[in-house]
């Protein structure tokens, strides 16, 4: 298959760790930002989506891809259809552009990252086109961001995020703030990929920013 290129492309992963609201939303926004999304998703992860948001997402990339994009369509956030492209990718795609440093992008998120996916990228196991995206980001000097999503963590997670934390990668827990008032779950999922888009150098308006939400507005006023 061929996969025509964009000027911003980035990989994403899901995996079966809790957290699939942060996932659904961060490719929205990607998407909306007009990204090439590859985007991979575990086994474990379309059973926490269709848990916690009662989607039930083919096994068919093909499939996969227009559901996500009706998905989207549907909510019509950012109008309907997105400027970006995402390409669905199985686990034993090795001829994908994630799968060599020739052509994967130079930007890679796992959200949300398992404790399980986190020891296989600490230890680059590279035993799926998930995995081997991310050992191919880190080798490249790209940009990897994982996004765990456990508690506690136990002295082998702390481990493994020291060692990729040593490689570069960026461990961004999903832990949500509240000095910004959140009103809704939705508010605390906007929060945190927010954060992400940040250290990615994506443009967004989620969220209020330190300094400048309306409280302190307020408090400079008096």
């Amino acid at each position: 298959m061929s996969y025509p290129k964009k000027q911003k492309s980035i990989s994403l992963a899901w995996t079966g760790a809790s957290g699939a609201p942060y996932g659904l939303k961060l490719l929205e926004c990607l998407l909306a930002a007009d990204y090439q999304v590859f985007l991979m998703i575990s086994s474990a992860a379309r059973v926490v989506l269709a848990t916690e948001e009662g989607v039930q997402l083919s096994a068919n990339g093909n499939k996969a891809e227009v559901q996500l994009n009706e998905l989207f369509a549907a909510r019509g956030e950012y109008g309907s259809p997105l400027k970006g492209s995402l390409h669905v990718l199985g686990k034993d795609e090795w001829f994908s552009p994630p799968a060599s440093g020739s052509a994967a992008p130079k930007q890679m998120v796992i959200c949300p990252c398992s404790t399980g996916t986190l020891a296989a990228v600490a230890t680059g196991m590279s035993n799926s086109l998930l995995e081997r995206a991310a050992d191919v980001v880190i080798k490249e000097r790209g940009q990897l961001i994982l996004v765990p999503r456990e508690t506690p963590f136990s002295s082998i997670h702390l481990e493994h995020m020291l060692s990729l934390s040593k490689l570069g990668a960026t461990i961004m827990p999903a832990a949500p703030g509240f000095y910004h008032d959140p009103k809704s779950v939705q508010d605390l999922v906007n929060f945190m990929v927010a954060r992400i888009l940040d250290h990615l150098g994506v443009e967004h308006d989620l969220t209020n920013r330190w300094g400048y939400d309306k409280h302190n507005a307020e408090d400079s006023d008096k």
